[in-house]
């Protein structure tokens, strides 16, 4: 067997040998290497000539060589040894070894849009919204800035009433009897701090209380009384939404992991799953879809991610979804579909993503909560139909999640839904046309059938040959050409005399 004229690009490791430099004065070497196998491959000076021969092994022929020739040997084996296996990788056009590059996703499976704002300058505009930037923190901030509130308005109202304890003397005064302080049982900033907390929070241990000889204290008393009721309002406000957030419905909303395209009712269509985990159901649920993906137009602008409306029934109403059971959205691959002139070996080789986004009201709260997953080019099943999961039992019907996401194989072809569709008019229109020119046929055959007796009984009686227009028939061919030839003859020799 030989392989001639065959070029390579880069030199494969099966095949490389080592390469010595040649110095003045160096010997050239010459080696064989004898293997288990018959087959030698020949390199030419040209790297892109291979030639494979069946050859018998041969003894290795010992060449005298120099020290460096030897050392350089012993490095070569040396990294040959720690050399690490590298995975097969995919073949570019060229030859060059490249690693498939995973797409990133635009919108996570649960949900999460992979999208973050950077060099934002006019960051003030978030202080606008304090209370949304609150509840959009994660928890653990949302704990620190609960805590931190409370806390830091008890220290300042308690270094406040320290002070006014201070200026006013009544550390000094602490075993006088006769002195009425400002607030009565604080003799430090411990005890100073603890009358703030009993004041704003309302608790009135009765030990600490203010006096009425300090105007400034009862001032101060009011103020920390509506400041305090301000911070209760909101940081619990913050809390009670957070915790109430619509998101967390979400979670119970459940999409299939793949996306399918098959026939139904002879189109092509895209059809994903949806479903419920709860048995409080979703009010007024709608299901959108988008599609993502980078687009040139004609006058040579790079739109990324462009976002493209995908139908799933909004003419029809049937977005408009009854959320009882797992449902199956179907988006009809028609002439106004993006998905037009897509084949499963273009599917193959497509690059988009497909968002789906289902939202409504939720029945216990009121609350509106929107569920979204996507489904990436390569998360599309050609050919593929869903398992059925429900079943009826004893007086209700028994929905089995664990075939939610399961689908299985069907009969669909692999054209297109632009070429299914011609040949669908094709063979309609050859349909239409056999079917009419047979109609066309029958009024002829059953026109020349009535006519033949009539012109029989007319002939018997005047005696004058009569002619029929129109095709003629089986039994006219049966009668013969010659005699009709002759009554022609004869009627014109009558006329001329």
């Amino acid at each position: 067997m030989a392989l001639e004229n065959s070029v390579f690009p880069s030199l494969p490791d099966s095949l490389s040998l080592p390469v010595e430099e040649k110095g003045e004065g160096d010997d050239v070497e010459v080696a064989t290497e004898a293997t288990a196998s018959t087959g030698v491959f020949n390199l030419s000076d040209e790297l892109g000539h291979v030639v494979t021969t069946e050859t018998a092994p041969s003894p290795p022929v010992k060449v005298k060589r120099s020290f460096q020739a030897k050392l350089a040997e012993r490095e070569a084996t040396a990294n040959q040894t720690r050399k690490k296996i590298q995975p097969e990788k995919e073949r570019g056009r060229f030859g060059w070894a490249r690693a498939r590059r995973k797409r990133q996703r635009y919108v996570e499976k649960n949900g999460r849009c992979n999208v973050q704002h950077g060099n934002m300058r006019e960051t003030y505009r978030y202080l606008t919204d304090i209370f949304t930037t609150l509840v959009d923190l994660n928890w653990r901030c949302s704990l620190f800035v609960f805590v931190m509130a409370y806390a830091v308005t008890w220290l300042f109202f308690g270094a406040i009433w320290y002070l006014i304890a201070y200026c006013r003397g009544d550390l000094d005064h602490l075993e006088d009897e006769t002195w009425t302080p400002c607030v009565n049982n604080v003799n430090g900033f411990i005890s100073a701090f603890l009358f703030s907390i009993e004041t704003e929070t309302t608790i009135g241990y009765g030990h600490r209380v203010i006096t009425d000889q300090c105007p400034v204290g009862t001032m101060l008393l009011l103020l920390q009384a509506i400041l305090g009721s301000m911070v209760n309002a909101f940081m619990v406000g913050c809390m009670f939404v957070k915790i109430s957030q619509p998101n967390k419905r979400a979670e119970t909303l459940v999409f299939s992991k793949h996306a399918v395209i098959s026939l139904r009712d002879d189109k092509l269509c895209l059809m994903f799953r949806v479903g419920d985990l709860r048995s409080s159901h979703i009010v007024g649920a709608n299901m959108r879809a988008k599609l993502i993906k980078s687009k040139q137009t004609q006058e040579g602008e790079f739109i990324p991610l462009d976002q493209t409306d995908i139908s799933v029934g909004f003419e029809t109403g049937d977005d408009r979804l009854f959320l009882v059971s797992p449902l199956v959205i179907s988006h009809e691959i028609d002439a106004h579909s993006p998905f037009w002139d897509m084949s499963q070996s273009q599917l193959e080789k497509e690059d988009f993503e497909i968002v789906v986004i289902l939202e409504g009201m939720v029945e216990a709260t009121g609350m509106t909560c929107q569920a979204r997953s996507s489904y990436l080019a390569e998360e599309v099943m050609w050919g593929h139909r869903f398992s059925p999961m429900m079943s009826l039992a004893e007086g209700f019907f028994d929905i089995d999640y664990g075939a939610f996401h399961h689908t299985f194989e069907v009969v669909t072809p692999s054209c297109s839904a632009r070429e299914l569709s011609l040949a669908a008019a094709r063979l309609d229109a050859h349909l239409y046309w056999s079917i009419s020119s047979r109609l066309d046929e029958e009024p002829t055959l059953t026109n020349q059938a009535a006519k033949q007796p009539d012109s029989g009984s007319a002939n018997s009686k005047g005696g004058e040959p009569t002619f029929i227009v129109g095709e003629m028939t089986d039994i006219q061919e049966q009668t013969g050409l010659g005699e009709l030839n002759g009554s022609v003859a004869t009627d014109q020799s009558e006329s001329e005399a």
